[in-house]
C-alpha cells in the first residue's frame, strides 16, 4: 500500500531547464553582447552543472564554491574573460534565473488529485533554502508536507541511507514510498534497491544506457512515464482504489 509520495524538485516539478535556457542566455547578453556562442550557453551551462555539483555532493567543497567552478569553466569554454568577482557575476545570473521559475503544465492538476489520501513531499539533492525558495514561488510549498534535502537527511541521493531516512522521517516503511523524479538511478533505480517504488519520469524520452538494461534491476520495481499524468495508472497496481479515485477527479 503506497501511503507517501515523494518527488524530486528540478525537471520533476520544476522546468529547471527552460530557466536555465532564459537565465544562460540574458546573462551572456548582459555580460559579453553579441557573442557568436550564445546559442550553446544553455546545453553548456546544464552540462557543467552535472559535471561540478558532483564535488559538492562528495563533501570536496562548498556550494558557493562549485558555483565558482562551473562560472569559470563556462567562461573560459565560451572564451570569455573571468570575472572579478565571481559571487557577484553568478548573482546576476540568478536573478534571470529566478525570473523564469516556472513548475511544469501537469503539475497542479497531477498534485491536486494526488493529494487526497496521499502524503506529498520532496526529496531533492539540492540547496534547502533555494529549493524551498522554488516550491514557493510557484505555489506548491503548501501541498508537501516535508521537504527533505541532504542538509536533514545527512546523504545525497543515490546513498542507500539517504531514502531509508527519508521513509524514516514520513514515519513509514519503505515499501510504502513512491519515488518519482527525472533522474533514472537517482529518482527510481536506487529508492528501488531499498525497498522503495521507483517512477522514472522521463519528459524527454530518453534511452536509457545499455549498461543499465542489461545490469540485472529489478524491473518490477522500477516504472517509465512520461508525464506526471502517468502516474494514476502506476497506481492501479499498487493502490488499486486511490487509483480509481485520482481517475475520476
Amino acid at each position: 500500500m503506497i501511503r507517501a509520495i515523494l518527488f524530486d524538485l528540478d525537471e520533476t516539478l520544476f522546468d529547471h531547464r527552460r530557466a536555465v535556457a532564459h537565465a544562460a542566455t540574458r546573462w551572456m547578453e548582459t555580460v559579453c553582447p553579441g557573442h557568436e556562442l550564445l546559442p550553446e550557453a544553455p546545453a553548456l551551462w546544464l552540462d557543467l552543472e552535472d559535471k561540478h555539483l558532483p564535488a559538492w555532493h562528495a563533501g570536496e567543497c562548498s556550494f558557493a564554491e562549485q558555483r565558482r567552478r562551473r562560472l569559470w569553466e563556462f567562461c573560459d569554454r565560451l572564451g570569455m574573460p573571468a570575472p572579478a568577482d565571481p559571487d557577484a557575476a553568478f548573482a546576476g545570473f540568478l536573478t534571470h534565473y529566478e525570473d523564469a521559475w516556472a513548475a511544469f503544465p501537469d503539475v497542479a492538476a497531477t498534485l491536486a488529485v494526488l493529494g487526497d489520501g496521499l502524503t506529498l513531499g520532496v526529496l531533492s539533492n539540492g540547496d534547502p533554502v533555494q529549493q524551498e525558495a522554488k516550491l514557493r514561488r510557484l505555489g506548491l510549498m503548501d501541498r508537501m508536507e516535508v521537504v527533505l534535502t541532504p542538509e536533514t537527511l545527512g546523504a545525497f541521493k543515490p546513498a542507500p541511507e539517504c531514502y531509508l531516512r527519508a521513509a524514516a522521517k514520513l514515519g513509514l516503511r519503505p515499501e510504502e514510498v513512491l519515488m518519482v523524479g527525472d533522474n533514472l538511478l537517482l529518482d527510481a533505480v536506487a529508492p528501488a534497491r531499498v525497498g522503495m517504488h521507483g517512477v522514472w519520469l522521463d519528459r524527454y524520452r530518453a534511452e536509457p544506457s545499455p549498461a543499465f538494461a542489461s545490469s540485472g534491476e529489478p524491473a518490477g520495481s522500477v516504472v517509465r512515464v512520461t508525464t506526471l499524468r502517468d502516474l494514476p495508472g502506476v497506481l492501479d497496481g499498487l493502490n488499486p482504489r486511490l487509483a480509481d479515485a485520482v481517475r475520476a477527479a
